[in-house]
């Protein structure tokens, strides 16, 4: 058998090319060198044939299956395999039974692995703990979703987690090469032959992910035509037509997609337009809502640019307008005109600040009566009880401002949330603000004068 030989058993007839590539030995994985080069944990493990429990996290297409059986076969274990999307605690017990049955009866250790792990509940998870511990297996779980969130601290302490990242380029053209040349498991009978260019554009499309490198590369296959010298080639134009349905890696509600809308947000608050330009861009070819994005935008508007430059707001709901009006294109180009300009407004986070300052002072803090004199007094009864007594009405006050009046209750007169910053608009406001506050600082100077 070849590195490049299936580990899945032989006669079972059509298996994809994707499941047939996959590697029997280390010498034939590609990719993930960070944990698995000399010297680093995994790569010990498997090499001495002493695996540990372990936590595989990474995106779709990178390994984590192949690597989970490379892990079972390098240790002669026996491997039990568990889907989380279709098994329930009736097939986990089984899988248990299963390896009780092979320690005891062969003394043949147990690889569990458990793919989309994530998608067990806390009382799942938990059915594996007891049987860590006492050895009867080494678990394994596959998971694309962040473990810190997704599964439970107890399993997380009892297996040591492993990030795999997207393969790179160089990694994808090797699975690709491999699946075009071998000949008793990949595509070396067809004589496929694809030029340069069109490996660059099958490995750009895969975007990371050696499942769908091999999916297209086995329809590319069935799409050849043979030419002269027997051999089969793709036509540019099929290949067009082979790839204008793919799209990037985007994991509506998982972590790429709150990575990228993360990405997105901080580049539009660092004041990067390019760079928040290329992240809307992504979020819309991976198939992301743009109204989910125009929402998170009018956020941005208010949070990071605030009063430094309020036509921000306006601009980011203007766009959203579209987007629900016309839809794609015409929308999509609103939007990237908002983006643009909220990265490049002035920056100011006084408003969000100032709210979140008020918020917490409510939340935390006494529930304060309305003062007399602010207090609306609409009936002859009210009046007598003095409310609204002494108000000062700020538009007959000179300048149109009721100098050392207070708003506030009694217990906080002089408290402040908002400090506007120098920048844009808000350092406007900031002056006006000091010049307020240098009326009232006179008036209670008089005050104070006039009653000692």
């Amino acid at each position: 058998m070849t590195q490049s030989q299936s580990l899945f058993q032989q006669g079972q007839g059509y298996q994809p090319l994707a499941a047939r590539m996959r590697p029997l030995a280390l010498a034939g994985y590609a990719g993930q060198d960070h944990i698995l080069s000399a010297g680093k944990p995994l790569y010990e493990a498997i090499k001495s044939g002493q695996p540990h429990s372990m936590i595989l996290w990474g995106p779709p297409g990178t390994g984590k299956t192949t690597l989970a059986k490379l892990v079972a076969a390098s240790a002669n274990a026996h491997l039990e395999t568990l889907s989380a999307v279709l098994s329930g605690v009736k097939e986990i017990r089984a899988a248990i039974e299963r390896a009780q049955d092979q320690r005891r009866m062969h003394g043949r250790k147990t690889v569990l692995f458990v793919d989309e792990v994530h998608r067990f509940n806390k009382a799942q998870q938990d059915a594996f703990l007891p049987h860590i511990e006492d050895g009867t297996v080494i678990f394994i779980g596959a998971t694309t979703e962040n473990p810190s969130f997704e599964l439970n601290s107890a399993l997380l302490s009892r297996a040591r987690v492993y990030v795999l990242k997207s393969l790179d380029q160089a990694a994808l053209l090797k699975i690709l090469e491999l699946a075009l040349t071998d000949v008793e498991h990949g595509l070396g009978q067809r004589k496929l032959q694809l030029t340069a260019e069109q490996k660059q554009a099958l490995t750009l499309v895969a975007d990371g992910d050696a499942r769908r490198l091999l999916n297209l590369i086995e329809l590319a296959a069935d799409m050849a035509e043979k030419n002269a010298d027997g051999h089969e080639v793709l036509t540019d134009a099929t290949l067009q037509q082979l790839l204008q349905g793919s799209v990037r890696r985007f994991d509506k509600g998982g972590d790429v997609f709150y990575e990228q809308i993360s990405v997105l947000h901080k580049a539009v608050r660092g004041s990067a337009p390019d760079a928040a330009l290329y992240w809307l861009c992504r979020m819309l070819d991976g198939g992301c809502d743009p109204v989910y994005i125009a929402r998170r935008m009018v956020r941005m508007a208010s949070e990071d640019i605030g009063n430094a430059d309020p036509r921000a707001l306006q601009l980011t709901l203007a766009a959203w307008d579209v987007q629900e009006r016309l839809g794609s294109p015409e929308g999509e180009l609103a939007l990237a005109q908002a983006v643009l300009y909220l990265a490049a407004a002035p920056k100011s986070n006084a408003a969000y600040v100032a709210y979140n300052a008020a918020r917490d002072e409510i939340r935390n803090g006494p529930t304060h009566e309305v003062p007399m004199h602010l207090r609306n007094a609409p009936t002859t009864l009210m009046k007598g009880m003095d409310y609204g007594t002494g108000y000062r009405y700020a538009h007959d006050e000179p300048g149109g401002y009721a100098a050392g009046e207070n708003y506030f209750p009694e217990p906080i007169k002089d408290r402040r949330y908002y400090f506007p910053v120098e920048r844009g608009m808000e350092e406007q406001i900031r002056k006006k603000l000091d010049y307020l506050r240098s009326l009232d600082a006179q008036s209670a100077e008089q005050r104070y004068r006039r009653d000692k």
